[in-house]
């Protein structure tokens, strides 16, 4: 099992799927569900393969999906402080 570092050094980023779909019930409502996940971009196999199952086994309608990532493993940032001031 690999840690979560792990997956990010192989590119894998906390990504979070808003899927907004039609209501069984009452065809006119839109109702949102969130759902996060380790995923890999660009392809998002993940969260591919978890719309294929909403569309072979959930009534509801997908109306949209928008897909966003979190920032993963980068290098380090460093800013060099050129004038100190003193305050008394």
């Amino acid at each position: 099992m690999m840690t979560e570092f792990e997956r990010q050094l192989r590119g894998e980023r906390l990504a979070t799927a808003e899927v907004i779909y039609f209501m069984p019930d009452h065809p006119l409502l839109l109702q949102a569900f969130t759902w996060q996940t380790q995923d890999q971009a660009p392809d998002y196999p993940r969260i591919k393969a978890f719309l294929d199952h909403w569309r072979r086994e959930i009534e509801a309608v997908i109306h949209s999906v928008r897909v966003s990532v979190a920032g993963g493993v980068g290098p380090s940032r460093f800013r060099e402080v050129v004038d100190l001031g003193l305050l008394q």
